[in-house]
């Protein structure tokens, strides 16, 4: 049986926050659960599947996944070495007005079409400042409930609204991708390592995948390390050999990954979650 934790973060009228972590034992499907709220869930460590009858997303931390309300689903975990979520729950009045019309599905309940959408880097800076704040008791609620907003916001908007069509067979392969990417985000690969893993040439790989995610397979594999670090500076003292752990070859290339991604340097963005 999986152990999960569940840290309440924040609770108020508009929205509650929660940190989850799972510690991933159960490698088979897990007995159907039932949703009792809309929660979007934004993964920040580890990854996961999701299934909801025949369908299958792999939720990690460049995606947010969404679990409407009395929609039963199951988890699997795939990957070893559990994983961690910020799951957000929010008044669907509050959703309505914050989600494109094109994302929600028909009815007078309030529910996402797709079960998942990706994320920009900004916006999983805003979940790891959420959840590191709100832990340390640093953030004030006004500042939470705004940065979530934000955060949703940012999640559902028009950057990254647009959908990017592919076939089911080029789902499965880019979904083989993503587990074997998340599954040692350190790892060093090289293109035909990876192709081989999941059985097509190195061309057809990295067409498909930037075709179905919008960015460059190489790229998706740096947010995937780079998130991770989000997830660990909070409590990191040594980022030489963080940098070295994620598969960076210098604390300089860590840093100057980190910058171009964030717009601040790693020990900028540890002075912003300590001290606020």
């Amino acid at each position: 049986m999986n152990e999960l934790r569940v840290t309440s973060l924040l609770e108020t009228t508009t929205l509650s926050i929660r940190d989850i972590r799972c510690s991933g034992d159960c490698k088979h499907k897990t007995p159907s659960e039932c949703a009792t709220a809309l929660h979007l869930v934004y993964p920040y460590r580890g990854a996961f599947m999701r299934h909801v009858g025949a369908g299958e997303t792999v939720a990690e931390a460049n995606q947010l996944v969404f679990f409407n309300e009395d929609e039963e689903y199951a988890v699997s975990h795939p990957v070893s070495g559990g994983d961690g979520c910020l799951s957000i729950a929010v008044d669907p009045a509050l959703i309505r007005e914050l989600a494109p019309a094109d994302q929600l599905a028909e009815g007078l309940a309030t529910r996402f079409r797709r079960a998942h959408r990706g994320i920009d880097p900004r916006a999983q800076a805003l979940v790891a400042l959420l959840r590191h704040g709100l832990a340390r008791g640093a953030m004030e609620t006004l500042e939470a409930e705004t940065l979530a907003l934000t955060l949703i916001r940012r999640s559902l908007g028009e950057r990254t609204s647009h959908e990017r069509a592919t076939s089911y067979g080029r789902e499965k392969l880019v979904d083989r991708t993503k587990l074997l990417l998340a599954a040692d985000p350190g790892r060093r690969w090289t293109l035909a390592a990876i192709a081989r893993e999941v059985g097509v040439s190195p061309v057809y790989l990295t067409q498909v995948f930037a075709q179905a995610e919008g960015v460059p397979l190489y790229r998706y594999q740096l947010r995937l390390r780079l998130a991770r670090a989000l997830d660990l500076l909070g409590d990191c003292r040594d980022l030489t050999m963080l940098a070295l752990d994620l598969g960076f070859s210098s604390h300089s290339h860590f840093t100057s990954a980190f910058r171009q991604l964030y717009g601040c340097s790693p020990a900028e963005f540890q002075r912003a979650v300590r001290v606020r």
